[in-house]
């Protein structure tokens, strides 16, 4: 193998590129379209790019927040949250939802989409997306750097204790993972990438 001629940068020291590529390496990355709501009883909906599920059983969710956002902020208060899948379909509802509004602004009325309560938590999922998970937190944690310091971020995890998927999305007992066409993120502010059922193939792990 040849040796690659490699462009190198350490992180603490500015990237010298027009733009960080960081999240655009560590990509796509799915999106955690979170819903909450606080004890007065305002609802929130908000994009996070860094999101990621982590846990089989209990299966857990989380999302990272960099600032203490209204969305991290209501989960702390009533400790329930749902998360709706971002599809094709609702790339630009989603988009519109992540608006910088104050915690008093319902995104469900500003990107035109329909609140559905949820049956176990006090919030409500997106009725037009095809999945969604309602779940209970386990922790929020705020990040720490390498030499401990803390960073501007808080990591929310939750349990998700019911699930509401589109019965179009399932065959044959299996959920078809492309069918719902999801969206995730790509890099820089605005790049993302859509899931397709013609770009996916399937790799028997050796074991």
């Amino acid at each position: 193998m040849t040796d690659k001629d490699l462009y190198f940068y350490e992180p603490s020291k500015g990237h010298g590129l027009k733009h960080d590529p960081f999240n655009a390496i560590i990509a796509p990355r799915p999106i955690g379209w979170i819903s909450s709501r606080d004890t007065k009883g305002h609802v929130n909906l908000a994009p996070y790019s860094f999101f990621n599920a982590f846990c089989y059983v209990p299966p857990i969710i989380g999302f990272s927040s960099t600032n203490w956002k209204d969305t991290v902020e209501n989960i702390q208060q009533t400790g329930e949250f749902v998360w709706n899948l971002a599809t094709m379909d609702l790339a630009k509802h989603m988009n519109a939802t992540a608006a910088h509004v104050g915690p008093e602004v319902d995104e469900f009325e500003i990107a035109g989409l329909t609140a559905v309560p949820g049956k176990l938590v006090n919030v409500p999922r997106v009725a037009e997306s095809p999945v969604a998970f309602e779940c209970k937190v386990s922790d929020i944690v705020r990040l720490k750097g390498a030499d401990g310091k803390e960073a501007d971020a808080w990591l929310t995890l939750g349990e998700v204790v019911a699930v509401h998927i589109d019965k179009a999305m399932i065959k044959d007992g299996v959920y078809q993972t492309a069918a719902a066409r999801p969206i995730v993120r790509a890099g820089r502010r605005g790049d993302y990438f859509e899931i397709k059922p013609e770009n996916m193939f399937e790799m028997v792990r050796p074991d």
